[in-house]
């Protein structure tokens, strides 16, 4: 497909033919991103930091975007207590509600009738992706590809997963855009230096918007050929 032809200033011919750029594969966050689920996880982890870390106020927002990993390794390095809790989040997920964030499975599929590659890049485990597979009838076919805690070593604010997104696609961080909605994750999608759109699903506006390259509230409307001009406007 060619890109859209656009009258520019005069001087301004190089930079139009370098930034017009066809957007070739989108990466995005699953939860407060893809899924509306950030309020049940706030909830099991304040149930969680109030039995085993009451020292800790309100470790439930502190762990937003984090690993499991990190979170184990920082709040409860006890094998004992990471056994009980990797059993309450396992059950947990297992009856969990999985609801899209307004929009986004009419998004997605459109990039992918565009030819546009997605993926699902995630601080969850591979564990939790089968909860999220037996839920959402459907959703493993809707995502050419789904990265997950495992498949990195630095997790998020590390930019280490968006870069692998944008290399299994083989294309150029300037043919990508990341969807986040936490701050570790708008680090990380920052951090790569591929173009950051900010969901202002669990945050306000103003809490992300310096955070990010630009802000929406959800998917309703948003279109592949709104991301191009994003794009081409950097």
């Amino acid at each position: 497909m060619l890109p859209d032809v656009r009258l520019v200033p005069p001087g301004n011919f190089l930079y139009a033919i370098i930034d017009m750029k066809q957007l070739k594969a989108a990466l995005f966050d699953l939860d407060g991103t893809l899924l509306d689920t950030e309020g049940q996880y706030t909830r099991i982890w304040g149930m969680i930091g109030r039995k085993y870390r009451p020292d800790v106020e309100g470790l439930e927002y502190l762990i937003k975007g984090t690993t499991l990993k990190q979170i184990f390794e920082k709040y409860f390095p006890g094998e004992s207590q990471q056994t009980e809790i990797n059993e309450m989040l396992n059950d947990y997920e297992r009856n969990m509600e999985y609801s899209f964030v307004a929009g986004a499975e009419a998004f997605v599929s459109q990039l992918r009738e565009k030819g546009v590659k997605c993926a699902v890049v995630t601080s969850s485990n591979q564990e939790k992706m089968k909860s999220v597979s037996r839920k959402i009838k459907g959703f493993d076919t809707m995502f050419d590809k789904v990265l997950t805690a495992e498949m990195f070593a630095a997790s998020k604010p590390a930019p280490d997963c968006y870069l692998l997104g944008a290399k299994v696609f083989g294309a150029d961080i300037s043919e990508c855009v990341v969807f986040e909605d936490a701050f570790t994750g708008l680090q990380a999608g920052m951090s790569s230096g591929i173009y950051t759109i900010g969901l202002a699903t669990c945050n306000p506006r103003e809490a992300i918007q310096d955070k990010c390259h630009h802000v929406i509230d959800n998917f309703v409307g948003l279109t592949a050929d709104d991301i191009d001009e994003l794009l081409v406007g950097r």
